[in-house]
């Protein structure tokens, strides 16, 4: 049974960087991925394209043709994919049993309220794909209340639209230090905690908050995010291994992957770390490793790096020398064979007698 992860999420969220990031650990880890673009305004990617959508059709025809604008032009393709799915299904047909990343576009219509995206994710689980939802949300949006209350809003309007396994991802935690520190630590945002906590801050943002009557709305949806219970989030930092480790974790438990892979004996150190859940990272250590102490973090791994690279060049040169003996040891064996052929060869030992 095949697997899937459903990447969607705000434009600058960092999908196609996800997808490029998943694709080479993936890759390292020994698990056969590939990547399908389903953003038809998507004409560069940074990743092997598996499937692209632009070979059935490109944003710039449809807004040529149909004179439409970008956001439009984005849902009428999503519905044009949606009547020729079969072009679709032939394309995963061929991809066989590996791993698949859906790189979808950014408009956040087309996983809010818009059916053809939904339509079509579900028609690729009747294919037999064991699917999961990964809403990518840029960690910039915790460092104002209102930005964090709108994400919240958008991860939950996404979760009841698409109604798959889902997990919500901050991204570029590790640019979170760049910014104003934040009035609470990280667990309280990704674990989604008491959210009243939030309103004296969100008066304080603007003057136009403070208002009586935006205090009444304010509160009305922050209970009803706490009503429905379903928000949480997840962190990475995408260049970083244990990041990168510790969220396919989270994705192979809530997809089912760990429970059903096929990864077995003779597996590679990282495939062996990330079944057995090694190098877990709790949202205390993303505090720590990210925000409270990332300058001695990344020291340590500049100079863990800096060794890495030593014990290579040393192994290199190594080597390089033992080749090179050997090509000398090489070049006097020839030297004495041609000595042999030149003259006559030298005296064994051994006496032949030949019976008459």
């Amino acid at each position: 049974m095949p697997f899937a992860q459903l990447v969607i999420g705000p434009p600058g969220a960092g999908k196609s960087t996800y997808c490029n990031g998943m694709h080479q650990f993936l890759g390292a880890i020994g698990r056969k991925c590939s990547v399908v673009n389903l953003d038809p305004a998507n004409d560069k990617t940074s990743y092997p394209c598996a499937l692209d959508v632009r070979d059935l059709v490109t944003l710039e025809e449809i807004m040529e043709e149909d004179r439409l604008g970008p956001n439009g032009a984005t849902l009428y393709a999503l519905e044009e994919l949606e009547e020729n799915f079969g072009w679709l299904e032939d394309g995963l047909k061929e991809l066989g049993e590996d791993y698949i990343l859906f790189d979808c576009p950014g408009q956040v219509e087309l996983f809010t309220h818009h059916s053809s995206l939904r339509n079509i994710f579900f028609r690729i689980q009747k294919l037999g794909y064991r699917m999961i939802v990964i809403h990518l949300v840029d960690s910039y949006t915790l460092t104002l209340p209102s930005m964090y209350i709108s994400a919240l809003l958008l991860s939950l309007r996404a979760m009841l639209q698409l109604d798959l396994p889902h997990l919500n991802v901050l991204t570029k935690i590790d640019n979170l230090s760049n910014y104003a520190p934040l009035p609470f630590n990280l667990e309280f945002y990704t674990e989604v905690q008491d959210l009243s906590y939030l309103l004296p801050h969100l008066e304080a943002e603007s003057s136009r908050l403070s208002h009586q009557k935006f205090g009444a709305l304010n509160t009305a949806i922050i209970d009803l995010v706490e009503e429905f219970g379903l928000v949480a989030f997840e962190t990475l930092a995408v260049e970083d291994k244990k990041s990168m480790m510790s969220l396919l974790r989270a994705i192979d438990r809530a997809s089912g992957y760990a429970f059903g892979s096929a990864e077995g004996a003779n597996d590679t150190v990282w495939q062996v770390a990330v079944r057995e859940g090694m190098g877990g990272m709790d949202v205390r250590d993303v505090q720590e490793r990210w925000l409270d102490a990332k300058e001695e973090y990344d020291a340590l791994e500049e100079q863990e790096l800096e060794e890495e690279a030593r014990l290579r060049t040393a192994a290199a040169n190594a080597a390089e020398g033992k080749y090179q003996a050997e090509g000398e040891d090489a070049d006097d064996d020839d030297q004495e064979l041609a000595n042999w052929k030149n003259g006559p060869l030298p005296d064994s030992g051994v006496k032949v007698h030949r019976k008459a």
